[in-house]
C-alpha cells in the first residue's frame, strides 16, 4: 500500500471514529424515539454507522453529517417499526387460525398420525385392483374415469369398489396377528 493510500485510509478512519464518537448519543436517541426499545436502538445506531461507513466518501460537508445520520437512523428505525408490526400481524393471524380451527395438542396429533398409518395399513391389505379402485373412486373419479386409467371394464368398477370397501372394513381395526 502507497503512503498517501495509507493517509488517506487513516483519515477516513480518523474521520468515521470522530462521527461515532460526536454523534453516537444523537443517533441512538433519533433511534429509540421511534422505536422504543434500547435494544433494537442499539442495532438501529449500529447499522446507521456502517451505512456511514460505506457512505463516508459520499458526505463531503462535515455539517451535513450529523442530519445524514438521523434521516438514516430515523429511516432504519421506521423500517424495524414497519417489520414488527408485520411480523406480529402474522403471528396473530397464526394464533387466530390456530384458535379457529382448534388448536392441535400433541394427544390429538399422535391419535392422528396413529390413525393415519392405520388406515395406510388397512389399505395395504386390500388385493388389487380393488384397492386402487376405491382410492381412485375416494378421490372423486368417475367410474368410467377409472376404468380408462386402469385399463379395466366400467360395468366392473362398482363391484371392485363395493368389494374393496368390504376388505378395508376387514382389514381396518384389526392388528396383523389377528389377520393371519
Amino acid at each position: 500500500m502507497s503512503e498517501q493510500t495509507s493517509a488517506a485510509a487513516a483519515k477516513d478512519r480518523i474521520e468515521f471514529e470522530e462521527a461515532f464518537s460526536l454523534h453516537h448519543r444523537t443517533v441512538f436517541r433519533a433511534a429509540r424515539s421511534i422505536v422504543r426499545d434500547a435494544g433494537l436502538a442499539e442495532d438501529v445506531t449500529q447499522e446507521t454507522f456502517i451505512r456511514l461507513y460505506r457512505h463516508i466518501d459520499s458526505i463531503t460537508d462535515f455539517e451535513m453529517l450529523r442530519p445524514w445520520l438521523i434521516r438514516v437512523a430515523m429511516n432504519l428505525a421506521k423500517n424495524v417499526v414497519r417489520g414488527n408490526i408485520r411480523a406480529n400481524t402474522r403471528d396473530e393471524k397464526y394464533v387466530k387460525e390456530l384458535v379457529e380451527n382448534g388448536v392441535v395438542s400433541v394427544e390429538e396429533e399422535f391419535e392422528q398420525k396413529a390413525e393415519l398409518s392405520e388406515v395406510q395399513r388397512a389399505l395395504e391389505m386390500v388385493r388389487e385392483p380393488l384397492r386402487s379402485c376405491l382410492i381412485l373412486k375416494q378421490q372423486g373419479l368417475t367410474y368410467k374415469e377409472i376404468a380408462e386409467s386402469l385399463s379395466l371394464n366400467e360395468a366392473s368398477i362398482g363391484t371392485f369398489v363395493a368389494r374393496a370397501r368390504s376388505e378395508f372394513k376387514k382389514f381396518y381395526g384389526t392388528t396383523d396377528k389377528e389377520v393371519i
